[in-house]
């Protein structure tokens, strides 16, 4: 069983607060600190800010001295695979060792049409990303990395500095449909669960998505990777489970807020959004008792946390985190 870790979703919007936010986050004890990687924000309109995942994620690494740079997650179309290796090269030596390599397909096709790039099905994204994920571990690791696949090619391209991290920095892939998790099976170090996004959008914006996401379907996609894992000849422990968890939380066991938040989710009810795999709702006492109901059943231990309130992040912190980390 792996350690239980926690991150934070970090502001998007404005570098000041999300430096603030990751300060106070390893002050506070967290693993890691997460940011998207959009041009558009996904929880606004076109002109709602948004920074650029991997610059803020280097300055903050600049900043801080314990804590994980998580993206949750970067598209792997956004960027050349053998820049992408450099970028996460030099952020992992900028963060001494701390950098995590969060990557998906990517699924907001507004700003890939909007910023010119090509949007091709979700099968095709999958091999690009299979394929990103293959020049990633040659150019960390090899001496003279060379891959030769169906749309990305490199020769001899040499990286140096390495990572710090050996063999590499962690790979986190984020979704659940069969072909991401076939694709993790074979690479991923972390698989970030989150529900398989459709039409242009993810589960935050899809309640819809958001209550189909029960714990019964979780457990079937986790059997689902540790199949595709025996195929693979990987055992189960090697890939650590995690997720994005959005946190509200009170003191009053009949606060309002919590209902109303429920529902704004996309749940029929409250106690639905409590067994939700996706949030955690209720009380610290309540969050205490479902998160390790959560745990023994199946296997999670990385939860990457967005908290709906201020008063939901300091009640997560000083009264649930305590009795699950060391």
């Amino acid at each position: 069983m792996h350690k239980i870790k926690f991150g934070l979703f970090l502001p998007t919007g404005n570098f000041a607060d999300a430096k603030a936010a990751a300060l106070q986050a390893e002050q506070d004890g967290f693993y890691s600190v997460s940011t998207n990687d959009h041009f558009f924000s996904p929880l606004g309109t076109h002109d709602t800010p948004q920074l650029e995942c991997f610059t803020s994620l280097t300055a903050i690494a600049a900043l801080t001295d314990n804590i994980r740079l998580a993206p949750s997650v970067a598209a792997a179309s956004f960027r050349n695979p053998a820049l992408l290796a450099k970028i996460t090269s030099t952020l992992d030596q900028v963060s001494n060792g701390r950098f995590i390599m969060g990557l998906g397909a990517g699924w907001f096709d507004k700003e890939y049409e909007a910023h010119g790039y090509p949007f091709p099905p979700t099968p095709e994204r999958l091999a690009q990303l299979e394929e990103t994920v293959q020049i990633l571990k040659a150019m960390w690791c090899d001496e003279e990395p060379t891959f030769s696949g169906k749309y990305f090619s490199i020769n001899k391209a040499y990286a140096n500095p390495k990572p710090v991290q050996k063999p590499h920095p962690p790979i986190m892939l984020g979704g659940s449909g069969s072909g991401l998790l076939k694709i993790a099976a074979a690479h991923a170090d972390i698989l970030n669960i989150i529900p398989p996004t459709s039409n242009g959008k993810d589960f935050v914006n899809d309640p819809e998505a958001t209550a189909r996401f029960t714990r019964d379907v979780l457990r079937t996609k986790i059997a689902q990777l540790h199949e595709y894992m025996a195929q693979a000849g990987r055992d189960p422990d090697e890939i650590e489970l995690g997720g994005i968890t959005l946190v509200a939380m009170s003191e009053n066991p009949g606060d309002e807020t919590l209902r109303g938040i429920a529902t704004q989710l996309g749940f029929p009810d409250y106690a639905t959004a409590q067994r939700s795999p996706l949030a955690l709702l209720g009380t610290p006492d309540e969050v205490i008792k479902e998160l390790q109901t959560r745990i023994d059943e199946t296997g999670m231990s990385y939860y990457i946390v967005i908290a709906m309130t201020p008063e939901s992040q300091a009640l997560f912190v000083k009264k649930v985190m305590p009795g699950f980390i060391d």
